[in-house]
Parts: C-alpha cells; structure tokens; sequence
C-alpha cells in the first residue's frame, strides 16, 4: 500500500497510520516492511484493527519514526528489515522499566506516579509525573459566598503495557483522583504514555463523576518535577504567544549600578548559557544579592481570543505582576537551566482553551510544571444546566421535562514533551515543537485507493466533466469552506466545545441560535461526521482532516456518556452537550469515528468502541420510544426504530465484528435482519419496533412512525447498511434496500397502492435525505425512472429556477459583532450535512443520470415539481 504525508504537516516525531488489505490477501500479520522513495527502509511496528469476515487482515495499524520516512512510503506485507529494538519495557518489581540507548524510565503498577527518574543521556531530566484535578465547591453563608479548592492527586489502580517495539512503548493507565487530606475519590482517568526515542505524548482523557451542584472543575493538569541547577541567570523560561515568544530570566542581568556590559544582557536574552569571570562575574554576584529573582510564572489561554502571562516572588504574600496579554498563544514552554532544558507543548492550545501551564521552583533544585488542560487561573467550569426544564415545542428540545446530566461525560487531551541541552529551547525549536504537536503527520493513501478498495462504503470521486458535475462539487467544497471559516469566526472552542458546529443560524441576530434549546450544539445530528469522513476520504484535503478529526475526538468524548445509567448513549443536539432529556444510541454510536480510528490507529476510540459494543442492553434502562408507548402494553421490554437505534447499534455490531472477529456480532446484527424482513413491508415497514435487547428481536408493531419517516434514514443508516450488506454478502438484504430506496421516491398514490394502503397516512418525509437510498435502489434495480426523481429532489433542494448560489456566503456590515460578516443566512447544519453527505454517496450510484447542464437540471426540477426546499 502506498501512502502518502498530508500537505502541510512536518515529518517529525512517531507517527501511526493505517492500511486496509483486500479481503484474503492478507492472512498473517507477522511482518511489514516500511520502504522509502530513497531506497531505505525503516522501522515499524504493527497491529491488526480489523478483519474480513473470511479472518483475513482487513485494516492494520503501523507505527513508524516520521523523521526517517520519506513524504510517500509503501507499506508492504512481508519479510520486515533488520532494525534492533529501539524501546524495551522490563518487568520489576512493582512495576516496569522502559528503556532503550538513550533514555531510562520507571513506571509503577500503581500509586500516584505515571512514572519516575526520566533520564537522558544518563542525566535526569525528570523526577516524577502525576496527574492532579482541582475541584471547587462553593458555600453559601451569612456572610457570602465561600468557595474552597480542594486538590486531587492521581490513584492508578491499572497499568498495561500496551505496545512495545522498535519504535515506541505504549503504557495505559486507569485510576481516579483522590484527596490525600480526605481519601474522597473523584473524577476517573484514563492515560496514555507513548515513549519514543526523542520524547514522550500524552493522551490524557478525564471523565466527570461528580455531582454538578457541588463539584465545579476548577483544573486538570499532569504535572511535572524536575531538577534544575546552575547560576540564577542561567534558568530560563520561554512561552509561545501570538508570534515569536515570551522569554525570560529567574535574574535578568539588567543592572543600573553597578552597570555590566550590554553584550551580557543581549546574550542572556539570545537564551545562551553565561560563562561568567572576572570583574563581570564579580559584578554580577555582588546585583545577585540585590535584585528579585523571579520564581514562579503562569499562563493561561481564558478565552478564545486572550492569554495572559504573569510572574510572581517565592516570598509568601506576595503579588503576581502582569507580564504580557495577548489573543491566541501558540502554546508552547520551556524550562531550563545549565543541566538542559524541557519543552511541552498542549495541542490546540488556544482552541481548547482554559488552558495553560505554571512553573514554579525556578530558585530552587527543583521546578515544578503544571500543565494544565483546564487552567485554574480561570473561572472554575460549572456543569449545572441553563435551566430547570425542557423547551419541546418551542425551542425544539426533545421533550418538556428536565434531563440534563453531565455525569459519565468526558474530555480528551494531548501533550507531548521534549528535552534538549542548553539554559532554554530555542525559539525556532519551540514554535516547531509546538507545531508539529497541533499538526504531527498523517500517511494516507490516494483516495483512488480508497475508493477502489470500498473503505468506508459507498462514496464517489469527484469528477468534473459536467456543468452540473462542476456545480455540484463547487457546492461541496463551498460548503467544508464555510463551515471551516465559521469555526474560527464564531470560535467554537472550548474544552468541552472545540470540534463541535452549531445546528441553526439565526438570520435576524446574525448568529447561531445558541440559546435556543435543540437549535444550538449539534451534538453529530444528522451526522456531519459522516459528511466530513466522506469529503476527507474523496479530496484527501489536510484541512477537511483537521475538521473531521476534532470533531470526532470531541463527539467521541463529551456528547456521549462512558459510564453510569446512560452508558453507551449520547445527548441530542442542545444548549448544552449534556444538556437534552433524549438520550440516544445514535449520538454515541461508532460509526461516527470510524474513519479516525482506522486511519490513524487511534487508541482512545478502541477503548470507546469496547464500551459500546454491548449497549443495546442500556435500552432496558433507557427506551428510546418510552415517552410514546404503554409500558403495560408492550410484549418486549423496549423499542429501536430501525433507523436511527437500531442502525446504530449496527454500527456499534459491525465495528467489534471487525475488531474481533466475533461472530457474536455479526449474528446479532442477522437476527434484526430476519426479524425485519418477517415485517410486511420488510425494510419499508415500521419504522417503530418493539425490542428484546436480551435477544436482539425486534417485534413489528405496526406502521408507527415516532418523529418522521426521515428519522430512518437521515442518522447515517445508508452508510452502515449499505457497508454491512457487503460484509455480509447478503442479497436479500442488499434487496429490501433497494426497495426501500425506490419506494421512497414514488408518487404517494403509488405507495398507498404498492403497500395495500398499509402505511395508512405515514409520510416519507424530507426526501433528499433519502437521495442516497434512491440511488443505491434505482443502482440496484436498475430503474432510471427512480433515478430521475432522485435527482429531482436532491438538486431541487439547493437549485431553484432564479438562484444557483447554493453555499454562497454574504458580506454583512457591523453585524455578529464583527465589522465584516462572512454568513449564509438561511444555512443549517442539519441541511448541510445531509444534503452533502447525500451528493457525495448518490453521484457514486447514478452519476450517469445527472442532467449535465443546469439548464437540463431545471428541466428535471420543473418537470418532477421541485426546488427551492431551502428557502422554504
């Protein structure tokens, strides 16, 4: 397989990619070879995260050394070079050391520390690492508000060795933050420790267990101790902020009497070390004596657009003075003295903010470093909800009464940390660090490749032979274009934010309804995960990868619960992320990530997918249709819509199916296929049915049809459905999805007679969220007449007689608090997602169909009576 580096990004650091094989090719995955353009080869480890369903190696895992791969590399199955073991990782007692030529760790089974006596070189570079959380709780008292912080330190009761090679080790950590004071435990954790050969990344993923009223997050930091020596002059500090950096000395040799020579001070500030003697030395010592040596330095990125940098004495009582504000830091540190210097860089440092670190101890042998992805330099985070209740009919909330719960949410993390000789990294060093932390490399192959090999279903290559083939694809890429611009316009950051869209724009305030219930977060509401999964893998663009990568991470995580009576689902789209009563298999199900995890290995979403792979059994504590139903009625314990439950749990089916190779999975998933095709209408029935989630059985009850017809299909049903008949190579499957794409699109008096008036009044709503079925129908029967319609609806949805403009944004003056305002006025993410997700997957079926002029198109419209669904 050859692979490519994504545009834009440093080769630098370990990177993991991953490969897909044609089912039987490949049987054993015992050894790979990574070849480069320049004839070398180069170490890699490998992993297998999915299979065929003959057993044969579907998609694999490698990790490899960037700085020794060339931009395209070909990744082959077969005879692997002669390349030693670069980590080693040896049991001892309580725990393990890593170690390879240059570097020696210890990391224990449990306790507080992730690991010990990090040396380099033979030199200690750091003493001890743990992670800690600051949780503030607020009183309220006759004379006031008391609020007290209360610290936490880490408490491992799990470590794995996870992978280990000639590349990298991978250790896992599992625990929760205790209160030594107290032994009270709060806030669970999982860590990941990749240690290379240069430096070592943290994955570091918290989860909320506490009880929103009381528990406000006040920080969460993996904090560093570290040795430090040498002359006060020679211990540095060095912060990235909006361009260049901030730099300076414990002691800054800036003296007005006695006066040193000014080459001193212009060398103390180039960050080089001071080899002091003579009368300078003399001088110097005598200003040591006399001058404040500075201790202790913090930074924090508050907001989306301002950090701060401050300073302080170790005296006690004591003020800190205000350095330096900016707007967007790049994030990056380091400290150092005449032992050597660390750096550490957070990724999306200012996206994801209250973020920052604190480095105290720089007058002593010992510095402390706090890094900090949530800051307590800023407003403790407060889970409560904006209100005591749902807002159903008016502000589109999932029902009346109130269901917000943040408990069993989480937020993922990621740090990296570097050492190097010298009083202080560079800056040019730092800013590199830095960015290869927010954009490390990513191999992927050509998307031909992709497409050839059906990764991911169904989906086409853009293609431009057409008028309207060109109009199409400008729509799309118009579409990816606002949507990236309006993540920085709008600054949708935040730790619990970043990677998010909102879902409805509000055309009269001239911003997105973020105060209006189910039009706020989108919380992957008809699946723009999908959507961008999709123009990622087709274009191979790096900032669609950008796009699609923070948003799984942040859907992944925080719109979804991992542990307590909702594990498994996710909150519905809503002011807050936890903030719906609807809770529901479709939000959390795998998926959406699906893309992410096979294409970089991604550990974090492995840990999800376990997680998910059994929560149709949260369905007996939580039935999605349990406000709609009489409980004393029913014969199953629950319900699941064929579309979007029980897709979704297909999704979740079909994900361990592969990961494993479990059978148990794919019979679940064959099951529902039976019980379906019993139904009268088989696929086209429903879509409301009882459910067993003991068995997996579902019941027909009847043409019920809770929320719209287009619920079944618009939550990414097409995409699973049409990969899992493949999989399964079942035709009568791949059959009653043909049927249901052709009935959809037919005129309604058709579809009472087709169905013996069996539907009754239900409706097949919202079409062109249908357009991928229609395809995949009129592909599969060869019907050109459905054909046709399809691209009647889906076109008309964008295109009407007098405006083509489709994704155009306007200019507006003084609006949305900004003097130029990029917006689309009409634009929902609903509308976006499913009419590109839709255009991306039908061109695939019946491209051959597309009028090729717009003028052709406008016949079509006019002639099938469509267009100009938008505006409406």
């Amino acid at each position: 397989m050859t692979l490519h580096n994504l545009s834009g990004r440093e080769k630098r650091g370990v990177t993991t990619f991953g490969c897909i094989w044609a089912q039987g090719e490949l049987l054993d995955d015992s050894a790979f070879t990574l070849h480069n353009t320049d004839g070398t080869t180069s170490a890699v480890q490998s992993r297998v995260t999915a299979y065929w369903p003959d057993g044969s190696i579907k998609w694999s895992a490698h990790t490899a050394d960037a700085s020794r791969m060339t931009e395209t590399i070909d990744l082959v199955a077969g005879a692997s070079g002669d390349h030693p073991r670069a980590i080693t990782v040896e049991p001892r007692s309580g725990g393990v050391r890593v170690f390879s030529d240059s570097l020696s760790l210890d990391i224990p089974d449990c306790g507080p520390l992730l690991f010990s006596n990090l040396t380099v070189d033979g030199r200690e570079r750091v003493h001890r690492a743990l992670p800690t959380v600051q949780i503030e709780r607020r009183e309220e008292t006759e004379e006031g508000q008391v609020r007290t912080v209360c610290e936490f330190v880490g408490s491992i009761a799990r470590m794995t060795v996870e992978e280990e090679g000639p590349v990298e080790a991978v250790i896992k950590y599992e625990g929760i933050h205790r209160n030594p004071k107290t032994g009270e435990e709060l806030i669970p954790f999982v860590i990941r420790l990749h240690i290379g050969s240069d430096g070592l990344r943290f994955v570091h993923t918290f989860f909320y267990d506490g009880d929103e009223t009381r528990d406000f997050l006040k920080g969460v930091s993996i904090s560093l101790s570290s040795p430090i020596s040498g002359a006060a002059y020679n211990r540095h500090i060095r912060f990235l902020g909006d361009a260049g950096s901030f730099h300076e000395s414990s002691a800054n040799l800036l003296s007005w009497r006695p006066r040193l020579p000014a080459e001193v001070y212009a060398s103390q500030c180039a960050g080089e070390r001071l080899n002091l003697e003579g009368e300078v030395l003399a001088d110097v010592q005598r200003i040591l004596t006399d001058m404040p040596h500075w201790d202790t330095w913090a930074i924090c990125q508050d907001t989306p657009t301002h950090f701060s940098i401050n300073k302080k004495l170790a005296l006690p009582d004591v003020c800190f003075l205000e350095c330096l504000h900016g707007n967007q830091a790049r994030g990056g540190l380091s400290v150092g003295g005449e032992n050597g210097w660390l750096s550490v860089a957070i990724r999306d440092f200012c996206k994801r903010h209250p973020s920052g670190y604190t480095v105290s101890g720089l007058t002593s042998d010992e510095v402390r470093t706090d890094i900090w992805f949530y800051a307590p330099m800023a407003e403790a985070f407060d889970f409560r909800h904006y209100t005591n209740r749902g807002y159903n009919q008016v502000y589109y909330e999932g029902y009346d009464f109130f269901g917000a719960s943040a408990y069993g949410i989480a937020a993922t993390s990621e740090c990296t940390l570097m050492w190097g000789d010298g009083v202080v990294a560079s800056e040019r060093a730092l800013i590199a660090h830095a960015d290869w932390t927010d954009k490390p490399p990513v191999y992927v192959a050509e998307s031909a490749f992709y497409h050839e090999r059906r990764a991911f279903g169904y989906w086409s290559l853009p293609a431009g032979g057409t008028e309207m083939e060109r109009w199409l694809e400008a729509q799309l890429d118009k579409a990816v274009a606002f949507y990236l611009n309006e993540v920085e316009q709008r600054h949708w950051t935040g730790l619990f934010n970043y990677g998010d869209f909102m879902h409805t724009y509000d055309r009269e305030r001239h911003i997105w309804r973020y105060d209006m219930g189910g039009y706020a977060w989108d919380n992957t509401e008809l699946v723009p995960t999908f959507w961008l999964a999709l123009a990622f893998i087709r274009s191979g663009r790096e900032e669609i990868f950008t796009l699609a990568e923070k948003m799984s991470r942040h859907a992944s995580e925080t719109d979804v619960y991992h542990f307590g009576r909702y594990k498994g689902l996710g909150s519905r789209h809503n002011v807050r992320h936890w903030g719906c009563p609807c809770k529901e298999a479709r939000i959390a199900m795998a998926g959406h990530h699906r893309l992410l995890y096979y294409l970089t290995g991604d550990r974090r979403l492995g840990d999800i997918f376990s997680e998910l792979k059994d929560n149709e059994l949260t369905f007996l504590e939580k039935d999605p249709l349990g406000e709609f139903y009489d409980k004393d009625q029913m014969v199953y314990p629950s319900h699941a819509r064929s579309g979007p439950d029980w897709s979704s749990l297909c999704s979740n089916w079909m994900t361990e199916w592969e990961r494993t190779n479990d059978n148990t999975y794919r019979d679940k998933i064959l099951t529902g296929i039976r019980d379906i095709e019993a139904a009268p209408l088989k696929l086209i029935s429903g879509p409301d049915f009882e459910f067993d989630p003991l068995t997996v059985r579902l019941r027909y009850i009847g043409e019920n049809t809770t929320g719209g017809t287009h619920l079944q299909i618009c939550m990414g049903a097409p995409s699973i459905w049409m990969e899992m008949a493949d999989l399964l190579e079942d035709e009568s499957w791949k059959r009653m999805m043909g049927d249901y794409g052709r009935f959809y699109f037919l005129p309604r008096a058709q579809q009472v007679e087709e169905s013996n008036a069996l539907i009754g009044d239900r409706e097949f709503s919202l079409p062109f969220m249908a357009s991928s079925m229609g395809a995949y129908g009129a592909w599969y029967l060869q019907d050109r007449e459905t054909a046709d319609r399809v691209w009647a609806v889906l076109l008309g949805a964008l295109l009407t007689d007098d405006d083509d403009s489709g994704f155009e944004p306007t200019l507006v003056t003084d609006a949305g608090n900004r003097a130029v305002l990029s917006e689309i006025a009409w634009i929902s993410t609903n509308f976006a997602a499913q009419w590109c997700l839709n255009v991306i997957m039908t061109l695939e079926f019946i491209r051959d169909a597309l009028p090729a002029t717009r003028e052709e198109a406008k016949r079509l419209l006019a002639l099938h009576g469509q267009g100009g669904f938008r505006n409406a």
